[in-house]
């Protein structure tokens, strides 16, 4: 569990930092991250739609990605607000996999709000 201060919890923040965040896109989630509001510790929430399973897996993931996401929130900087977005194929995926698109969404995410160029592949 996330403490209660690190949490997102009224749809409007949800909203605000899906619409002016910056996104970090992978096969198995999508992490918005907005500019820091101020000081404060960072604060994270999860959006598990019903695409992703039942009731049953959608609270599986959202353990995992809970965990998963508890110690990544010390190198964010203060004030953050992060929203991670799980896609289908989350349900089937490993810890590692998940882990993995996690860091690779943040540094996505970090790049594109610091304002330094992004590589595209091709």
């Amino acid at each position: 569990m996330l403490p209660a201060g690190s949490r997102l919890r009224r749809r409007e923040e949800f909203a605000s930092v899906i619409r002016r965040g910056r996104r970090g896109g992978r096969s198995r989630l999508v992490v918005h991250l907005d500019r820091p509001t101020g000081g404060g510790a960072p604060r994270a929430g999860f959006v598990v739609s019903k695409a992703v399973g039942n009731a049953v897996v959608r609270h599986r993931v959202t353990r995992r990605l809970r965990h998963l996401v508890r110690p990544r929130l010390d190198q964010l900087p203060p004030g953050a607000l992060l929203v991670v977005r799980a896609l289908p194929p989350s349900a089937t995926a490993s810890s590692a996999e998940l882990a993995d698109d996690l860091d690779s969404g943040l540094r996505a995410a970090r790049r594109k709000l610091s304002g330094a160029p992004v590589k595209t592949g091709g």
